[in-house]
């Protein structure tokens, strides 16, 4: 009997100490919990911030690209809208090339800066309105190669692709472009795609030299361009998709008086 008596005491004490450890046990994880929500929420909260700051360096960024591409434009006289223009024609066909979404909108933020090189440009030069003569097409076209070497520096990956544009976007398919005078497609499809999207808005706007060419007539250079000047690919995406190109020039139509 006695041994039965030591026998169910020691088991009672083994469940009031097991009892004991799995109370403390859970009392433990349930503390460790609650300092790792605080925790969790502390860091949610550091990256939610920084998350945040992230997007408004980017969109900071995207506006100073933007800005300094207005100014750019701005002092040869183009309004506002050629660099939005170009911007929307060249994500456009960017998208249509078959550049993803991420790349194309990326493209479309630095377009804006193809000719940023046009502000180190006298202005007796770049607003001289009449043909240049062959000294002074010697300087203006510089603002390509002074374009890339303002920008070429950054290790931002949208300056680093707004120099390439600023760069190349003077290239001719067929090698007989300026700075480098490169062929088809050693030229980059940045360049190459911008290139179209820019002389398109050239040729349909108002400039200091001459007035805006009537649609049949920009169509008929861009056929007997295609292989020449423009990568012959694009200028076929450009007339299957031509009804689009159409409407952001609608949409993004100057206005009288507009600078």
């Amino acid at each position: 009997m006695d041994i039965e008596n030591k026998l169910v005491n020691e088991i009672a004490q083994l469940q009031h100490n097991f009892a004991e450890t799995t109370n403390k046990l859970i009392k433990d994880i349930k503390r460790q919990n609650k300092i790792l929500e605080q925790s969790d929420k502390r860091q949610r909260k550091e990256y939610d911030e920084l998350l945040a700051l992230k997007q408004e360096i980017e969109e900071t960024q995207r506006e100073v690209v933007f800005t300094m591409g207005a100014i750019g434009e701005s002092r040869s006289k183009e309004t506002g809208n050629h660099v939005k223009r170009v911007a929307e024609y060249s994500k456009l066909l960017a998208l249509f090339y078959g550049l993803d979404e991420q790349e194309a909108e990326m493209l479309k933020q630095a377009s804006p800066m193809h000719d940023i090189g046009k502000v180190a440009i006298p202005d007796a030069v770049l607003n001289k309105p009449a043909r240049f003569t062959n000294e002074e097409r010697v300087i203006m076209n510089t603002h390509a190669e002074l374009g890339f070497q303002m920008l070429g520096t950054s290790k931002r990956p949208l300056l680093k692709m707004a120099s390439i544009v600023a760069y190349e976007h003077h290239e001719k398919y067929d090698g007989t472009g300026y700075p480098r005078g490169i062929v088809g497609e050693d030229i980059h499809i940045y360049g190459r795609i911008t290139a179209l999207a820019d002389v398109f808005d050239a040729l349909g706007s108002d400039r200091v030299y001459k007035k805006a060419w009537e649609d049949e007539k920009i169509f008929t250079l861009f056929k007997e361009e295609r292989g020449r000047h423009f990568d012959p690919r694009l200028i076929d995406i450009f007339f299957d998709n031509l009804d689009a190109f159409l409407s952001i020039r609608d949409r993004y139509r100057d206005v009288a008086g507009q600078h």
